[in-house]
């Protein structure tokens, strides 16, 4: 049997508990779930630098992989994302929707990888009720000002956000 390899992109700036439910919901779909992490030359003001972000991930994915029995690659990625999904062998492309605005500026993008990249199909997976509201830019500008990011972020991201 032919392992199926999902594809999870984002900037995970900073990685959110809406981030950990679409990862665990997605390792239901996939054998291997690669989650890259987007390069940004452009981004202003993040609150975690590549390699925090990164370093957070590799600690926070093993116990989801124990749990699912899923295998985990993180990968960083810029460019085209169709390409470094193609680069790293996935068939499926893994998006989380939380809202009707999510799923409006998604059906734009699934249309034009669908032209770059008609191999690849993206799969929406729609936040669960209770991590529904979480925005990782939301909660990056909370943080930043100084506000209580606890009930968004798992552990992890508080205590390298006090290592800071």
């Amino acid at each position: 049997m032919t392992e199926l390899v999902g594809f999870y992109p984002g900037s995970f700036d900073p990685l959110t508990n809406g981030h950990l439910d679409v990862i665990e919901r997605a390792c239901k779909l996939v054998d291997t779930l690669v989650v890259a992490v987007g390069i940004s030359a452009t981004k202003k003001n993040p609150l975690f630098t590549h390699e925090d972000r990164v370093a957070i991930l590799e600690q926070v994915l093993p116990a989801i992989g124990t749990r699912t029995n899923t295998r985990f690659r993180i990968v960083d990625f810029s460019g085209l994302m169709v390409q470094a999904a193609r680069d790293n062998g996935a068939k499926l492309i893994i998006r989380g929707l939380r809202d009707t605005t999510d799923y409006n500026y998604e059906m734009q993008m699934v249309g034009m990888n669908a032209q770059m990249a008609p191999d690849l199909q993206t799969v929406f997976l729609p936040s669960s009720p209770p991590v529904r509201h979480i925005s990782a830019t939301l909660v990056r500008q909370i943080a930043e000002m100084g506000g209580d990011i606890s009930a968004f972020v798992p552990q992890i991201v508080l205590k390298a956000l006090k290592s800071k």
